[in-house]
């Protein structure tokens, strides 16, 4: 799938000067422990790591200062008042929801969680806040633009929570804006994340015999490397503009493309056949995804970076080099994706 040809972007000029003193949420998180590591690294950065759980000494990084708190908690806006942060980076979500978890909790941790991190923000004196949201927000819709920018609307669909909270907290932030001009804000609309250790529901479907297709969509899929990701959250950190930005690698990759790429075929089934099993499956209490997944299956937020390297970050890795990455990285770590390698497997 091509790259449209860009077009200038016309940003409203703020400013923001680099971030001293920072306290990132969801510290021992997947993208939580890449950030900690590359900002543990620069003398000149006060770092505060901040999870839910107490993190394993043997992950702690030399020189950063950890905290066990929820981010629903209010003492939040002590602990940033304690270290003097000036600038917060909140990756603290629910991305892969646990066997026990619910609707209400996720809400709880994803929304009123970020909403409890803005009010510390503005009542420690924060600066400038990074937020990871995601594609996700603009939902997976029929009638989405080809190419989604960041003037586009967010519609996260209702049915999905991951969705619809990041929609939520983008509407929230938006408000923020207005009522909150002093506290900067840099939010990254990030696409589907690949890396070494990347395992989610996404990569599961690369790994099944044949990667299921729906007749008559392409599912595109717009790719970023975990590594790019933390570059764009340290860019923000350098004294970049604040504003709103799609984070995605150039380009995207089909259904088909992906299969191609595996060398193996896709398992082409019509809408109506997979909603009537999906609701079946669910309905028996035998899958976990009902027939609204047909739509995260079929109309992906396919996002453009134009914006982005405007901002001043250019991702290191294309859509298609990182999806190139992660299966060397799976047949290097003895878990192959490709179907040649997966015959050669004992």
């Amino acid at each position: 799938m091509s790259t449209p040809t860009t077009k200038t972007v016309t940003f409203t000029p703020t400013t923001s000067t680099p971030a001293k003193r920072v306290l990132i949420t969801g510290a021992d998180g997947f993208l939580g422990r890449s950030v900690v590591q590359a900002l543990g690294q620069r003398a000149d950065t006060y770092v505060v790591a901040l999870d839910v759980r107490a993190v394993p000494t043997d992950r702690r990084v030399s020189g950063v200062h950890y905290a066990e708190m929820d981010v629903r908690d209010p003492a939040l806006a002590n602990v940033i008042h304690e270290h003097a942060i000036d600038t917060v980076v909140h990756l603290a979500s629910i991305v892969t929801p646990g066997k026990d978890s619910n609707r209400a909790l996720e809400y709880d941790v994803d929304v009123n969680g970020s909403r409890n991190v803005l009010n510390a923000c503005v009542a420690g004196g924060v600066r400038h806040v990074v937020v990871s949201s995601s594609g996700a927000a603009y939902g997976y819709h029929a009638d989405n633009p080809t190419w989604l920018e960041e003037h586009h609307a967010l519609r996260g669909n209702h049915a999905f929570a991951y969705s619809d909270h990041k929609r939520l907290v983008e509407e929230m932030l938006a408000q923020w804006r207005t009522d909150h001009p002093q506290l900067a804000q840099t939010v990254l609309r990030i696409g589907t994340i690949l890396g070494e250790k990347v395992d989610n529901q996404i990569t599961a479907l690369f790994e099944k015999p044949r990667l299921l297709a729906i007749r008559g969509s392409d599912s595109p899929f717009v790719f970023i490397w975990d590594q790019d990701v933390t570059g764009a959250i340290l860019h923000a950190l350098s004294g970049a503009t604040p504003g709103c930005y799609n984070l995605a690698g150039d380009g995207a990759l089909t259904i088909h493309g992906i299969a191609a790429r595996l060398g193996k075929n896709t398992l082409n089934l019509p809408a109506s056949l997979l909603r009537s099993a999906l609701w079946l499956g669910s309905s028996l209490g035998i899958s976990r995804y009902g027939p609204e997944q047909l739509d995260f299956l079929r109309y992906r937020p396919v996002l453009l970076n134009t914006a982005l390297k405007a901002w001043g970050y250019v991702p290191r890795k294309t859509s298609a080099q990182a999806f190139d990455a992660f299966v060397a990285a799976r047949q290097a770590q003895g878990r192959p994706v490709c179907a040649a390698l997966l015959a050669t497997q004992p």
